[in-house]
């Protein structure tokens, strides 16, 4: 279906005048998506309409394939390839309409040869070898191809606004205004995105959301003998929805449920003296932070995502805790391991404020747990909290 939508798009290109001056009544437009309830869902979506010849098309670069062989590693490793699809406005419609999501509409002011240009980048983006292409959440995805395409299409007469550079957001912010209402979505994110999320986003870069992508070119101009006139109309709503209202309650929030366990752990310390079950207890506090330190390894070192590397949560979720664990289950005192984790945990704790990452607050009741409880198991001399050697 691609390739003969390829192959008629480029037909109309290089077929008679007459067929080239019908782009004269081709028009171009906006489509952005409100946000849904999946979680691939949260940030909305955009995509391109194209009327032409009584027809009306959707190009959607947000296409995936669950069903794609090793698709949970692949989207893990990074390696996650989304591609270019085609839809009737009538079928794209019926699906926001199912999941209650509005779509907006924006009439594109662009001339004759700027349709032809976006038309023949349409065609060579639908050929099979360039179809698919390596997600990029920051970088590359719906938004930014659209984006792309345009500046390609209208040059150097697209002109975006100014702004101060001193005001810029970072690309963590930008997606942060999108996870408050999911603080667990949020949590898990703030944990595996790196440094590299704190870099500042300008207006262009700010493009990758739906959303920005809307009020930043809504925002622009595209230069006409002299004169500017605005790259988008005013929005219409093809769909009118809300988007969808989330109750949360802060009692199920981590930065609570996260305290409550430290809370838990504090009282268990002091409550039980014999080593067993003191074992007991470290043998899943251990198990749990050794995971994350895991996940913290592979994101860091091994994943393809840009955005997850060099991430400082490493220096508390550190490899550490893997021979901590190890420790515990071989019920060797191991002092030496635990020590270290104390020092490097302290170390994060007086010098996070001037690291170069922004960390999230439910992180602090799991790094005050690992403080307390390689504590313990410190032995020292003077420890309050050392337990007994006999179970």
């Amino acid at each position: 279906m691609k390739n003969v939508v390829a192959f008629s798009l480029l037909l109309m290109l290089l077929a008679c005048p007459k067929a080239r001056a019908q782009q004269s009544d081709t028009t171009f437009y906006l489509l952005t998506c409100g946000p849904g309830e999946e979680v691939y869902s949260h940030y909305g979506h955009s995509a391109l309409l194209v009327s032409m010849n009584g027809r009306n098309t959707v190009y959607n670069w947000g296409l995936f394939d669950f069903d794609a062989p090793n698709f949970a590693w692949n989207f893990a490793k990074g390696r996650l390839d989304y591609y270019l699809g085609t839809d009737p406005l009538n079928s794209f419609l019926k699906g926001y309409f199912y999941e209650q999501r509005y779509v907006l509409s924006q009439k594109m002011n662009v001339t004759a040869p700027e349709k032809r240009e976006m038309l023949e980048l349409i065609a060579v983006n639908l050929r099979p070898e360039n179809v698919k292409y390596r997600y990029d959440f920051f970088y590359d995805d719906c938004s930014t191809r659209i984006r792309d395409l345009l500046e390609k299409a209208i040059g150097k007469d697209l002109v975006y606004p100014p702004e101060k550079n001193e005001e810029l957001p970072t690309f963590r912010d930008m997606i942060n205004k999108y996870q408050v209402q999911y603080p667990w979505l949020q949590f898990g994110i703030d944990l595996l995105i790196g440094s590299p999320a704190e870099k500042k986003a300008d207006l262009r870069s700010r493009m990758f959301l739906p959303d920005d992508l809307m009020s930043g070119l809504s925002a622009s101009v595209v230069m006409r003998d002299g004169k500017k006139v605005p790259l988008l109309d005013e929005p219409v709503a093809l769909l009118d929805f809300d988007p969808p209202a989330v109750n949360n309650s802060f009692l199920l929030s981590p930065v609570f449920v996260f305290s409550m366990c430290f809370v838990l752990i504090a009282f268990l310390t002091f409550l039980i003296r014999s080593r067993a079950g003191n074992n007991l207890m470290d043998f899943v506090i251990f198990f749990i932070f050794s995971l994350l330190a895991l996940l913290m390894i592979f994101f860091n070192f091994f994943a393809d995502h840009p955005q997850t590397h060099s991430n400082l949560n490493i220096i508390w979720l550190n490899p550490v805790l893997l021979i901590c664990f190890i420790m515990v289950l071989n019920n060797h005192g191991a002092r030496i391991w635990f020590r270290l984790v104390l020092y490097i945990t302290l170390l994060f704790i007086v010098t996070h404020l001037f690291l170069p990452q922004a960390f999230n607050a439910a992180n602090y009741p799991l790094i005050l747990i690992i403080l307390l409880r390689s504590f313990a198991r410190s032995e020292f001399s003077w420890n309050p909290i050392a337990f007994g050697k006999n179970s």
